[in-house]
């Protein structure tokens, strides 16, 4: 695009740095450049005698010079982030031990887009909103539960795995999905002639289901009526 005069066209090369964070790693130049050409005063091949019109143009070149103390300044911190905390009692080394532990924490939230699938949604009342983000908070908590108690109890009985996942497959760290997908299947279905209840059918537990309702401290009977 055109630009008026020098100062415009310096303003739109910073603009560009800027946009894309660059902007304190250089020092632009922007120079008037005048140029002239000249066209035939008459159509055809020119003569001797043909006389010729002058007319100016201007353009502006851009130059630039790296600033390379920035650049050694920034590849110097590069990869460092500081740590802030509100706890004045903890050395620096604990600090980073505090923080380190802190990523197992955070693992917890891709439950919310994994086994509980949350997505975007419109909610008008702050009032729902509060309430909607209880259930997902209470859904984490559950799962975080079930994970700590099946984990502590195969520790208890030295059991390193457990075959939860497909084809029976031994796992070590048991989580809250894998366990409930195990569950998912059984179902208890009622059979009626009439109005008139004939028969219930309860699910059968098989033996990888009873032992994972035995390390959640969960009794058979809660999905089996008794025999």
């Amino acid at each position: 695009m055109p630009y008026e005069d020098t100062v415009a066209a310096l303003e739109a090369a910073k603009a560009v740095l800027e946009a894309n964070g660059t902007a304190e790693f250089f020092d632009l130049f922007v120079n008037e450049i005048r140029d002239k050409s000249y066209t035939a005063s008459h159509g055809g091949s020119p003569g001797p005698k043909t006389t010729f019109r002058q007319s100016r143009s201007t353009r502006f070149r851009l130059t630039f010079k790296l600033r390379s103390h920035v650049v050694k300044r920034v590849a110097a911190s590069d990869g460092c982030w500081p740590l802030i905390t509100n706890d004045k009692d903890l050395s620096p080394k604990e600090i980073l031990a505090a923080y380190r532990y802190q990523p197992h924490l955070e693992r917890r939230h891709h439950c919310l887009k994994g086994a509980q699938s949350v997505a975007p949604v419109r909610l008008h009342s702050p009032a729902r909103i509060e309430a909607l983000l209880c259930c997902h908070f209470v859904a984490l908590l559950v799962h975080a539960l079930v994970e700590r108690q099946i984990r502590t109890a195969m520790a208890d009985r030295r059991a390193k795995t457990i075959a939860l996942y497909p084809e029976e497959r031994d796992c070590a760290a048991p989580s809250a999905a894998r366990i409930f997908e195990v569950f998912a299947g059984l179902a208890r279905h009622r059979l009626y002639e009439g109005g008139r209840l004939v028969e219930i059918f309860e699910p059968r537990l098989d033996a990888r289901q009873r032992t994972v309702l035995g390390l959640l401290g969960i009794s058979v009977s809660a999905y089996e009526a008794s025999r």
